[in-house]
């Protein structure tokens, strides 16, 4: 039996920095902003400081912009909603810090509470609103930067069993199915 271990043979690839990446300054990929919404939420004391929450509108403050993308925080009261809406040319990760929160989509409605992540594509339709008695905090970040929320029609979600064709039938739209996570 050989018992020599992979770095008896190979070497340390530590000790061998020409073939060692940089870290990036900032991310790239859908995976790497991922990473940084989860990051950012673990870390309370860039955010939870600078809270804030209102009653006549939802509340969002710009936490952190790079090459291409931002990071927002939204607080949401009982009761408040997104209403429904895409993102335009942008794709996104929502990220729920704190409380619980209420998404619906042409697919159904999810609840997703302190931790739970979505990651859209761009022209993913869906709706976000604090259902339950406690106040909510999410954490967006969007690439490239946010530009544009076209606000829909609720007609644009589909009842449960439509299919995607009919309800474009029925909207005038195409269907679209970006949810990557």
């Amino acid at each position: 039996m050989n018992s020599d271990s992979d770095l008896q043979i190979a070497g340390d690839i530590l000790e061998v920095p020409h073939l060692l990446q940089p870290p990036r300054e900032h991310p790239a990929t859908v995976a790497e902003f991922v990473g940084l919404a989860r990051s950012v939420a673990a870390d309370r004391t860039q955010w939870e400081h600078l809270v804030e929450y209102d009653a006549t509108s939802r509340w969002y403050h710009r936490l952190r912009t790079g090459p291409g993308y931002e990071v927002w925080l939204l607080s949401w009261v009982p009761g408040q909603g997104s209403g429904l809406h895409d993102h335009g040319r942008s794709s996104g990760v929502l990220t729920v810090l704190d409380g619980t929160l209420t998404e619906r989509t042409e697919r159904g409605t999810r609840t997703l509470g302190a931790g739970a992540q979505r990651v859209f594509a761009p022209g993913y339709v869906h709706e976000v609103v604090n259902d339950t008695l406690e106040p909510a905090i999410s954490l967006h970040v969007y690439f490239p930067g946010l530009t544009e929320m076209p606000m829909l029609p609720q007609s644009q979600l589909r009842p449960t069993g439509e299919t995607p064709m009919a309800c474009a039938r029925r909207t005038g739209s195409e269907p679209v199915d970006a949810v990557t996570a």
